[in-house]
C-alpha cells in the first residue's frame, strides 16, 4: 500500500490519551485535510527514512503478577483480561519477560531450579527442576504454580508472543557468597566435580543451567525467544541478586552461554547488560570486544536511572544489535506528569527514536497494595491493578502506553522518519515516532511533554502541503493509524471501582526531570 494523497481510500483510526487519564485512548474524529497549519507544530512522517524493526511490546509475568491472574481472578475474569491484553484484535501485547528462577516480586519463597543444601554441589544438574505438580494446581511449586499456566493461556491467545527470560541469581552453590541474596558473583575460574575439565567449570555448568531451563519450558509448549545473562548485574540487592561487570558478561556470553545455546537452541537470542543507563558510563567498545559482540543479538536496558544519553555509549557500536527494554514501572502515587515522562516520553518516544526494538515493562499486574512482594519494594504498581479480594481491575498509564503500540503498530513494522521537537522525550515541544507496516500502512504517536494542550499538524511525505491538525492533550498522546486494510478499532473496557491502599513508597528511582 502507498499513501499518496488525501483522496486515497483509507481507513483511519485516531485516539487521544491524556496524562491524567481523563481521556483513555478516546477515539478522535478523523481530522480534515487542510492546506495551512496555523500555530500547530508541523510533524512530517517520512517513510523514505527507514530505521529499526519493531518487535513488539508487553510486560513481565513475575510470580506476583501470575499469582494474581491465576489465583485471584476466576476463569472468566482471567480469560477476559488475557484476551483483552494479548489478542492481536484487541490490545495486541506481543512480548513478555519472565524471571529465570525467582525475583523480588514473589508470592512464594525464593528459589532457583537447582537448590541444594549449603556446602553441596550438583555439577551434573541432576536435581534441576522448574517445579513439581501439575501446572496451575494448588500443590504445584516454583514456576509450575503460577507462571507456567498463565503463559500457556497467553500462548493460546497469541502463539507468537516473544518471551525474554532473565535470572536474578544462579543457584547459591554456584556463587562465591553461597547465598541467593545480596549479590555475590559466579565462582569464575573454579571447578567442581572430578577433574580440571571445561565440563567441571562453574561457567560451563551455569551455561548448561540456561539450556536445561529452555528445554523444560519447551516440553511445556513454551518457546523462549531470548535470554539475558543477569538482571541488573550492578545491583547487590537484598533479594535474589548477582554481580557481574560488563566484561564478565561479555566473556561468559562469548565463551560459554552462546556455544551452549548454539549446540541446543541456536535460534535463542542473547542480550547483554539488562541494567539501567548508569551502567553504560563509558563507550561499550572499551569493555566488549568485537569478537565478543558477535555472540550477542543485542542489548537490554532498564530505564530506572540515567543519565539516559549514556545510551549513546552503546547504541551505534555494534550495528547488528537489537535494543530491547526489559524493565520499568511507575509508583502507585506517581503524578500524571512524572508517569507520562517515563512511559510516553522516555520509553515510548525517545528510546524508540534512538533504536529501541521492543518494550517490556515490569509487572503485568499487582494488587491495590502493590503486592505480592517478597522484598519490601513498596509503592510499585503494575500495568494493571487487580483488587486482591474481588478481582476487580483498573488500567494504569502503563497499560495505555503499551496499547498504543499493541493496537496500532504491527509487529514487524519499520520505525520511519518523523519530525521531533524534544531532544530528550520530556522537555521542549512535541515528540513523535512513526512506523510503516509490511503492508504499507502508517501509524504514529505524538507526545506532548508539557502541561498545556498543543496542536500538531501532521502530513506524510508525498502529500505536499496537505495537513491534518489535531490537539495533543497535556502530558498525553495522540495516535494515528492509516491503512487501506481493516484496522483494529477495538475499545477498552471501563475500569472497575475500588480503593487503592498504597504502602509508603520505598524508592531509589525517579522520573526524568522530577524534583527529588
Amino acid at each position: 500500500m502507498q499513501i499518496t494523497n488525501e483522496n486515497d481510500s483509507l481507513n483511519e483510526f485516531w485516539t487521544s490519551t491524556s496524562g491524567d487519564l481523563s481521556q483513555k485512548r478516546e477515539q478522535v474524529d478523523i481530522p480534515k485535510y487542510q492546506r495551512t497549519t496555523g500555530n500547530a507544530s508541523e510533524i512530517i512522517i517520512d517513510p523514505s527514512v527507514k530505521k529499526q524493526d519493531w518487535l513488539g511490546a508487553g510486560a513481565a509475568i513475575t510470580d506476583s503478577a501470575a499469582s494474581l491472574i491465576w489465583d485471584v481472578l476466576d476463569k472468566k475474569q482471567r480469560s477476559s483480561l488475557l484476551q483483552e491484553l494479548f489478542d492481536p484484535a484487541q490490545g495486541g501485547f506481543s512480548s513478555i519477560r519472565v524471571p529465570l528462577g525467582s525475583c523480588d516480586f514473589q508470592s512464594q519463597d525464593y528459589y532457583t531450579y537447582d537448590d541444594v543444601p549449603f556446602g553441596e554441589h550438583d555439577n551434573k544438574l541432576e536435581k534441576f527442576s522448574i517445579g513439581t505438580g501439575t501446572p496451575g494446581r494448588p500443590d504445584a511449586t516454583k514456576d509450575l504454580k503460577h507462571i507456567v499456566p498463565v503463559i500457556q493461556e497467553i500462548l493460546k491467545i497469541n502463539p507468537a508472543v516473544k518471551i525474554i527470560a532473565s535470572p536474578w541469581s544462579s543457584p547459591a552453590w554456584m556463587k562465591n557468597s553461597g547465598h541467593l541474596t545480596f549479590g555475590g558473583h559466579l565462582r569464575f575460574g573454579e571447578y567442581t566435580g572430578n577433574g580440571f575439565t571445561e565440563e567441571n567449570r562453574f561457567e560451563y555448568i551455569y551455561a548448561q543451567y540456561f539450556v536445561r531451563y529452555i528445554e523444560e519450558y519447551r516440553k511445556l509448549g513454551i518457546p523462549i525467544y531470548g535470554v539475558t545473562i543477569q538482571n541488573e548485574p550492578s545491583n547487590a540487592a537484598h533479594w535474589p541478586a548477582m554481580i557481574w561487570t560488563l566484561p564478565q558478561l561479555a566473556s561468559f556470553g562469548y565463551k560459554y552461554l552462546r556455544p551452549a545455546l548454539n549446540h541446543s537452541f541456536p535460534d535463542t537470542k542473547m542480550y547483554i547488560l539488562d541494567d539501567s543507563f548508569h551502567a553504560l558510563d563509558k563507550p561499550i567498545t572499551e569493555e566488549v570486544t568485537r569478537d565478543q559482540a558477535t555472540a550477542f543479538d543485542g542489548m537490554a536496558v532498564h530505564t530506572y536511572t540515567g543519565p539516559y544519553d549514556n545510551l549513546y555509549n552503546a547504541n551505534r557500536a555494534f550495528p547488528n544489535w537489537s535494543l530491547i527494554m526489559t524493565e520499568r514501572r511507575c509508583m502507585m502515587e506517581e503524578t500524571p506528569e512524572n508517569a507520562a515522562h517515563i512511559m510516553f516520553g522516555i520509553i515510548g518516544n525517545w528510546l524508540v527514536r534512538n533504536g529501541l526494538n521492543m518494550i517490556t515493562l515490569w509487572n503485568l499486574a499487582l494488587d491495590e497494595r502493590g503486592l505480592p512482594n517478597a522484598a519490601d519494594s513498596t509503592g510499585r504498581r503494575g500495568v494493571v491493578t487487580i483488587d486482591h479480594a474481588t478481582g476487580k481491575i483498573k488500567r494504569n498509564l502503563e497499560y495505555y502506553m503499551l496499547r498504543n503500540f499493541g493496537q496500532d503498530v504491527t509487529v514487524g513494522s519499520k520505525v520511519i522518519g518523523s519530525s521531533n521537537y524534544t531532544i530528550d522525550g520530556y522537555t521542549g515541544g512535541l515528540g513523535s515516532v512513526a512506523f510503516q507496516a509490511p503492508d504499507g500502512s502508517i501509524s504514529a504517536h505524538i507526545y506532548n511533554p508539557t502541561g498545556q494542550p498543543l496542536n500538531a499538524a501532521i502530513t506524510i511525505n508525498g502529500l505536499g502541503s496537505t495537513w491534518q491538525v489535531v490537539t495533543v492533550p497535556a502530558w498525553g498522546t495522540v495516535t494515528l493509524h492509516k491503512s487501506t486494510a481493516k484496522l483494529n478499532t477495538s475499545s477498552i473496557p471501563k475500569d472497575d471501582e475500588f480503593k487503592l491502599n498504597p504502602t509508603p513508597a520505598n524508592r531509589s528511582d525517579f522520573a526524568p526531570g522530577e524534583n527529588k
